[in-house]
C-alpha cells in the first residue's frame, strides 16, 4: 500500500515555543501551503487519517478530503509541563537530562520518544492489517520520523536527521518491504 504521510503546514507561534499536544492554530500562509500539498497528493485516495489536534484537522478539511479518522496516535510527541514554554525558558535541570537521552527520559507529566515510537508502532501495526492501496496521515514531525524508523528501521537516535518540513507530503510502501520518496 501507499501511504502518504503529511505534515501538517506552517504554525502561528512565537519562534522558540515549545509545542507538540498543544493545540495551536496555523499560520497566515494556510492557504497557499495547503494548494502546494493538493498538488502533490493523487486522486484516488481511500482512506484518511489524521492527528485530533487543531493544525491537522484543519488541513483534512481544507484538502476536502470526504471524511477521516481522528487517531490519538498521529499526535506530536506531549511534552507535558513544557506545553507552551519557550525552549530557553525551560528549567535547565529538568531540560539537560532529556536532551542528553531523550529516547528514555520522559518531559515532566509527558512522554519520551520511546512512548511515541510505542503508539507509532501500533498504528503501523494495524495499518498492514488494512486492505486499502492509498492511505493518507495527517500528522506531525516526530510522527513521521517514528514511521521511517520503523518501517526502514533507522535507530531512533538517528531520526533528527531526516528532513521533516511543514506542508512536507513524503510517500512509503508499506507492506512485506518497504520504500520511500520525498514528494
Amino acid at each position: 500500500m501507499d501511504v502518504f504521510l503529511i505534515r501538517h503546514t506552517s504554525v502561528n507561534v512565537e519562534k522558540g515555543l515549545c509545542y507538540g499536544h498543544a493545540d495551536i492554530d496555523v499560520a497566515p500562509t494556510f492557504d497557499l501551503e495547503v494548494e502546494q500539498i493538493k498538488n502533490q497528493l493523487p486522486n484516488n485516495i481511500e482512506q484518511v487519517f489524521s492527528s485530533p489536534l487543531l493544525r491537522c484537522t484543519k488541513l483534512a478539511d481544507a484538502l476536502n478530503f470526504k471524511s477521516y479518522q481522528l487517531d490519538h496516535r498521529l499526535k506530536e510527541m506531549n511534552f507535558g509541563g513544557w506545553e507552551g514554554k519557550l525552549w530557553d525558558e525551560i528549567n535547565p535541570d529538568e531540560l539537560n537530562p532529556w536532551m542528553a537521552d531523550f529516547i528514555n527520559v520522559r518531559t515532566p507529566n509527558g512522554e519520551n520518544l520511546k512512548d511515541l515510537h510505542n503508539r507509532v508502532g501500533e498504528f503501523i501495526a494495524e495499518l498492514r492489517g488494512s486492505n486499502h492501496k492509498n492511505i493518507a496521515i495527517l500528522t506531525h514531525a516526530g510522527v513521521i520520523r517514528s514511521f521511517y524508523s520503523h518501517v526502514l528501521d533507522i535507530p531512533l537516535n538517528n531520526i533528527f536527521k531526516i528532513s521533516v518540513n511543514y506542508g512536507d507530503v513524503l510517500k512509503i510502501k508499506l507492506g512485506e518491504s518497504s520504500d520511500y520518496d520525498h514528494i
